[in-house]
C-alpha cells in the first residue's frame, strides 16, 4: 500500500538569524523561499517573535506575497500577533509558546490552564479565514483539549524525542501514541523541533504524521552543501523512512 506523501515545511527563521547577526540585508530569507520550494519543500514556515530576534515584520509582509506553496506563520497567542495574522491572512497560523529569555521554543503551548484565551484566538483567526494549528506536547490530556478547542490541526513538539539519549524509546513511543490518538479524534497531525537528517526517520515513519516542520538542521547543513541540497537531503530521508513503513504495511496485509 502506497502511503500519502508526508509534507515538508521549511522554517526559514534561521536564515534571518544569520542576517540579524550583522543587522544587514543578507542572507535574505525571502530569497531562501524560492530555493526551498524548487528543492521540493511543500510549504514555508516563519515565526514572528515578539522580540523580533530574527524574522522581522517586513519579512512577513514579503513572505505573504512570495510563498507560492503554503505559508505557515508561527506566532504567540497575543493580541498584537493575532492582529498581524488577521491582516496578512497566511494559509495557516500555528500558535506557539514564547518566552523572551529562551533560546528556542522549549516545549508545547499550554492550552489547558487558560483555554478561553486560546479559544478566543482560534475564533479570531477562523473568522479571518485562517486555518489554525496548535504547537503542543504529545500528551493525551493536551491532545484531548486540542480537540475540544476545535482546531483542525496540531503540531507535536518533538524536542523530547530529539534530545533523548540513545536507546531511550520513551519519547518516541509517546509521540506514536499521541499521533494515533489525535488522528483518531479527527485532527491533522504535524510535528517538528530538533529534527535532523539523522533522527528524522523514526518520526517520519509514524503513519499519522502528515507534515514535518524543520528549519535549523536544514539551514545549518546548507552552510556546507547549499540550501537546495540540504532541503533535498531532508526530503530523501523522510521518503526513505516512509518507504520502509509502506513496505512493512504491505507485508502485514498480505
Amino acid at each position: 500500500m502506497a502511503l500519502k506523501q508526508q509534507r515538508l515545511y521549511v522554517n526559514i527563521d534561521h536564515v534571518a538569524t544569520l542576517r540579524q547577526a550583522r543587522r544587514g540585508a543578507e542572507p535574505d530569507p525571502i530569497e531562501a523561499v524560492a530555493i526551498c520550494e524548487a528543492a521540493g519543500a511543500d510549504g514555508i514556515t516563519a515565526h514572528l517573535r515578539e522580540d523580533r530576534r530574527h524574522i522581522q515584520d517586513a519579512d512577513i509582509e514579503r513572505l505573504a506575497q512570495s510563498v507560492t506553496t503554503y505559508f505557515n506563520l508561527e506566532i504567540a497567542c497575543v493580541e498584537e500577533m493575532i492582529a498581524i495574522a488577521r491582516r496578512l491572512r497566511p494559509q495557516q497560523v500555528t500558535l506557539v509558546p514564547e518566552r523572551r529569555e529562551e533560546v528556542t521554543t522549549e516545549g508545547g503551548l499550554d492550552i489547558i490552564s487558560d483555554p478561553t484565551r486560546i479559544s478566543d484566538a482560534i475564533s479570531a483567526l477562523s473568522d479571518a479565514g485562517i486555518r489554525t494549528s496548535l504547537f503542543i506536547d504529545p500528551a493525551p490530556s493536551v491532545v484531548e483539549m486540542a480537540r475540544k478547542l476545535g482546531v483542525p490541526a496540531i503540531e507535536f513538539h518533538t524536542g523530547s524525542y530529539a534530545h533523548s539519549p540513545p536507546g531511550d524509546g520513551g519519547a518516541l513511543a509517546a509521540l506514536r501514541k499521541a499521533s494515533h490518538q489525535a488522528a483518531g479524534l479527527g485532527l491533522a497531525v504535524h510535528a517538528g523541533h530538533g529534527l535532523t537528517v539523522t533522527n528524522v526517520g523514526p518520526v517520519a515513519s509514524i503513519l499519522e504524521i502528515e507534515e514535518l516542520n524543520i528549519g535549523h538542521s536544514i539551514v545549518s547543513r546548507a552552510v556546507f552543501t547549499g540550501l537546495h541540497a540540504a532541503v533535498t537531503e531532508m526530503r530523501q530521508a523522510m521518503e526513505a523512512a516512509r518507504g520502509h513503513l509502506s513496505e512493512r504495511t504491505e507485508t502485514r496485509t498480505r
